[in-house]
């Protein structure tokens, strides 16, 4: 069985599953929530947002199968209804406005709203799940561990980031990966909904 798991190991998956994740968390397009979040006073600490939202996608990627059984759904209806939130995730970073909102009780930055909701939101927990139905399972941890490895340099180099880049390219940068987002979005949508039919 850990044979079978490493020997569906393939870098084109690996690329795809990274560049997915990528977009979702999107935290380089966070920089300037981040920035404000600091300047407010609230501490934001790197390596526990890190490891929170690792270890947060990586409970849900391991026991979200079990969690879809016990409420009887499959993967593929899942990967639809993910793929319309992604849309829709997609929409907010093109056009600007803002659908997800957060009313939390705490002012706790560093777990809320940092690795909940913006670093594994919904959007990211859903799409962990959905890509289950696309990649096989070592090619969608490598994705996700080559993210949080991307996260925790962007937190950790925020303000050195956003100064070198600038607001302007970071918003550009956002646009772009709202874009590719959406065409993810459809073509997950698309896939699925066959699978769907032809079953």
């Amino acid at each position: 069985m850990i044979k079978e798991f490493f020997a569906a190991f393939n870098v084109k998956e690996c690329i795809g599953a990274f560049l997915i994740l990528f977009a979702i968390i999107d935290v380089l397009g966070s920089t300037p929530i981040i920035i404000d979040l600091r300047e407010k006073g609230k501490t934001v600490n790197a390596r526990k947002a890190t490891l929170s939202a690792f270890g947060l996608l990586l409970v849900f990627f391991i026991g979200g199968d079990a969690v879809l059984r016990f409420f009887s759904v499959d993967i593929n209806s899942f990967a639809v209804a993910g793929s319309i939130l992604l849309f829709l995730m997609a929409l907010e970073m093109l056009l600007d406005i803002e659908i997800f909102k957060y009313n939390g009780p705490t002012n706790e930055a560093t777990f809320i709203p940092l690795v909940f909701p913006l670093l594994a939101g919904a959007g990211a927990l859903t799409t962990i799940i959905a890509l289950k139905s696309e990649y096989a399972d070592i090619n969608i941890l490598v994705g996700l561990l080559l993210n949080m490895v991307w996260v925790n340099i962007v937190l950790v180099m925020t303000e050195k980031i956003q100064k070198r880049l600038g607001k302007s390219f970071i918003y550009m940068l956002r646009k772009f990966f709202g874009v590719m987002l959406l065409a993810i979005s459809v073509g997950m949508f698309t896939s699925n909904l066959t699978s769907l039919i032809k079953g």
